[in-house]
């Protein structure tokens, strides 16, 4: 088995599209006006509108509701993604300055526009 995409579903697609795309400095490949993908290394990141996912399975989703699932991104530095994202014009939510945590990451966390939780780490080297 492969995990191949992680899709947020959102009532803010081009809010959701631009934000991703500066803090991942990735172009998004986007499929007519209501889905957008990010290919990373690991996996897709897909952004879907609410509206187009609720003609296909209907009130299946809450767009912005979560608070149970974390998006993680391996980075080469976080100290330079830290100072990256503070130098942006984008206003970032923060939950955690540069931590370095018990088993050996060294950790940012904060949200994107929708309140999901995001993760940017690199492995501490001793």
């Amino acid at each position: 088995m492969k995990l191949t995409h992680i899709c947020i579903v959102t009532e803010n697609l081009p809010g959701l599209r631009d934000f991703y795309q500066k803090i991942l400095q990735l172009p998004p490949e986007q499929f007519k006006n209501d889905y957008v993908e990010f290919g990373t290394e690991g996996a897709i990141l897909s952004l879907f509108e609410l509206k187009s996912h609720e003609a296909l399975a209907p009130k299946s989703m809450i767009s912005g509701a979560n608070r149970s699932i974390e998006l993680e991104f391996q980075v080469e530095n976080v100290d330079i993604e830290y100072a990256r994202l503070n130098g942006l014009q984008e206003v970032i939510e923060w939950v955690m300055a540069p931590t370095t945590l018990p088993w050996g990451n060294r950790s940012i966390y904060f949200r994107d526009p929708d309140g999901n939780l995001i993760n940017f780490y690199s492995r501490v080297h001793s």
